[in-house]
């Protein structure tokens, strides 16, 4: 569902598969010819509620401890800056939602407080985002003084740069990613093809990531992400596919590459369309058939976790396999410092970042000049940079593009009603009506 509302739903991928698979619950979503009962749309809702209920539980816990006041502000930091990293994932797909800062003492209290069955505004929500990262800016420790992969204070200022980048306002954003990029914690990964790899995981650049790996014989892997994405058989068939092949990157994402960008094999698998059936052979030796016995002609790279198990470890399980999921990174903070700086008249500073971005790509550097035409190459550059990684829909909103850019694309896109999700049917039920639906639903 993740994947669907952020990669399939934008111009970044089509839904994939066959033409028949699952085209009620991502086809209808990539589409934008979804209802209020979209199951897919549901387990968003009720996954993230159920993750902000267990942060609202462990803060309880954690106050209710005996841990010491320095282990307690800590605990606290890292699960509201998980909590402020649902709420803006919520707000971003549904507009305002129930503001649940609390465990309900019981059925009772639940139904009778009208926090838990009806929306606040959209300001509200950001304020409570803005809140939770605020404490992680203060009292989390810097990324080289903590585990690998835990939420540090250069996790809690770079979401909420990200965070104030979407409010436009540009000066906190550009203050917040400055401290970022000064910090010393963070560089960008010389060869981009790596990140992506399990060898990729908490790299230097990386300062939000979905944490995988193995505990007691457990895959700890993030259930179906890279299956849901896998190359899938089709046709003459005669191999042992890799998924379900869903999130294709789309026609469109291939054309946006500039000629040398090494981000687009990095980010595509490229299916052999030829016609002298080479195959197409992967960084780890893996070969995929030629397009004779593939179901679709391009696959997301950047979910491809390799089943060599001496190249990426995992037990077996294919729906659990160890894939880190990278949600931001420091190319992300550099173009949001781009773009604050750009706002504010600092163009020559946001043309740097850019070329810092490009560089790595193994492009020249940006011919923009004056502020509208560097706004445009933020956009494209978020655009390749970021491919596949759960932005590019987010940003077409923010950016009042989405209508738009998505209608060239032969999507459903009406405006003033598809920038957001609908609320689902289920929840306005199970609410006796008092949560109210989006517009045009």
């Amino acid at each position: 569902a993740f994947a669907t509302a952020t990669s399939v739903i934008s111009d970044d991928a089509d839904k994939g598969s066959t033409a028949v698979d699952q085209g009620s619950t991502v086809g209808v979503i990539d589409d934008f010819t979804l209802t209020p009962t979209n199951s897919f749309v549901q387990a968003l809702w009720s996954g993230y509620y159920n993750g902000i209920a267990k942060v609202n539980q462990s803060l309880v816990a954690i106050a209710n401890s005996n841990l010491d006041e320095a282990t307690k502000n800590r605990l606290t930091a890292e699960v509201r800056f998980i909590r402020g990293y649902y709420y803006f994932n919520l707000v971003r797909w549904f507009g305002g939602v129930p503001k649940i800062l609390r465990v309900p003492k019981d059925a009772g209290d639940a139904n009778t407080d009208p926090a838990f069955q009806t929306r606040a505004s959209v300001e509200e929500i950001y304020q409570v985002i803005i809140d939770d990262l605020q404490i992680g800016t203060t009292n989390l420790p810097l990324r080289s003084q903590t585990q690998a992969g835990r939420i540090s204070k250069g996790t809690a200022q770079a979401l909420l740069a990200k965070v104030y980048l979407y409010r436009k306002e540009w000066q906190k954003a550009y203050d917040l990613s400055k401290e970022v990029m000064n910090s010393g914690q963070y560089d960008l990964v010389p060869d981009y093809s790596v990140i992506w790899r399990q060898a990729g995981d908490n790299n230097r650049e990386a300062i939000f990531e979905i944490q995988t790996g193995q505990f007691n014989n457990s895959d700890f892997g993030i259930s179906n992400y890279s299956m849901f994405h896998g190359p899938r058989v089709g046709g003459k068939g005669g191999w042992t596919d890799l998924g379900w092949g869903f999130g294709t990157p789309t026609f469109s994402l291939v054309n946006a590459y500039e000629e040398g960008d090494v981000r687009k094999n990095a980010t595509i698998i490229f299916i052999d369309n030829s016609g002298k059936y080479k195959g197409t052979v992967l960084y780890d030796g893996f070969r995929i058939p030629s397009s004779d016995s593939v179901e679709n002609l391009r696959y997301n790279y950047k979910a491809y976790h390799s089943e060599n198990k001496n190249v990426e470890s995992w037990l077996g399980n294919r729906d659990r396999k160890q894939k880190n999921v990278h949600l931001l990174r420091l190319a992300d903070v550099l173009l949001i410092h781009a773009e604050a700086a750009n706002e504010l008249g600092k163009t020559g500073e946001a043309i740097t970042q850019i070329n810092r971005v490009r560089a790595r790509a193994g492009l020249k550097a940006s011919a923009a000049t004056g502020q509208n035409a560097v706004r445009e190459a933020i956009c494209l550059e978020r655009h390749v940079e970021l491919a596949m990684e759960h932005d590019r829909f987010f940003d077409l909103v923010r950016q009042g593009r989405a209508a738009e850019t998505l209608q060239k694309t032969g999507k459903k896109f009406v405006k003033g009603t598809h920038e957001l999700l609908p609320i689902p049917a289920l929840q306005i039920a199970l609410s006796n009506g008092k949560l109210t639906q989006n517009n045009g639903y």
